[in-house]
């Protein structure tokens, strides 16, 4: 190598740091602004701003909202993988179930506010044309099916009949009681609703 190389290597190594990190921000300010306004009331200028980057430097990363949408179904899928790797530290199945009721519990004031991120989305894009290209109601669905998923594999190990069915009895206790204090603007709601799931963890098996 050059000394002329050796000089630029550093250089090109730090724009390549920086620009993975604006599009990381991106991203995060993506799935954050989709969930408080939903897709049809945001503008790629709402979400450039939440990120404190140029609206002309975002079509550098992402070409059109749609794109932008399937980076925050990206988000929300890094964030569940993020929440349930944690989760898997725990001891046992029903404490990992708990765990998860407990985190939901804990997003009770954001989901009175604004609702379940991924429900929200996932109900939203499924109003769109069925025959618009991109798809996106179906990556919406995807990431409901990988929770389902690891809660199937939670009641699985735990022994009860119908693992699949009780993982979207757990899920849709979840989307429910979101919906119910998102209408009612009642974050208590989710309080209790998570006591009534807990309750039912523990009565299994």
């Amino acid at each position: 190598m050059t000394d002329s190389q050796a000089s630029t290597a550093p250089k090109s190594s730090s724009r390549a740091a920086a620009s993975a990190a604006k599009r990381r921000r991106l991203t995060a300010a993506a799935a954050q602004v989709l969930h408080q306004k939903g897709v049809e009331r945001t503008a790629i200028a709402d979400i450039a701003q939440a990120a404190a980057v140029p609206v002309g430097n975002v079509y550098y990363y992402f070409k059109t909202k749609d794109d932008l949408v399937e980076a925050a179904l990206s988000e929300h899928t890094a964030r569940l993988d993020a929440l349930t790797d944690e989760l898997d530290r725990l001891p046992d199945p029903r404490a990992r179930l708990t765990g998860l009721v407990d985190a939901w519990v804990s997003q009770r004031e954001t989901a009175a506010r604004y609702g379940c991120p991924t429900g929200t989305l996932a109900a939203e894009l499924d109003k769109r044309d069925p025959d618009a290209p991109g798809g996106l109601d179906q990556a919406a669905a995807q990431v409901i099916r990988r929770l389902l998923a690891w809660a199937a594999g939670q009641f699985r190990e735990l022994g009860v009949p119908d693992p699949d069915g009780h993982a979207v009895t757990l899920v849709a206790g979840y989307q429910g009681m979101s919906l119910l204090a998102n209408a009612l603007r009642d974050p208590g709601l989710m309080t209790r609703e998570g006591d009534r799931l807990r309750s039912w963890l523990d009565a299994l098996g």
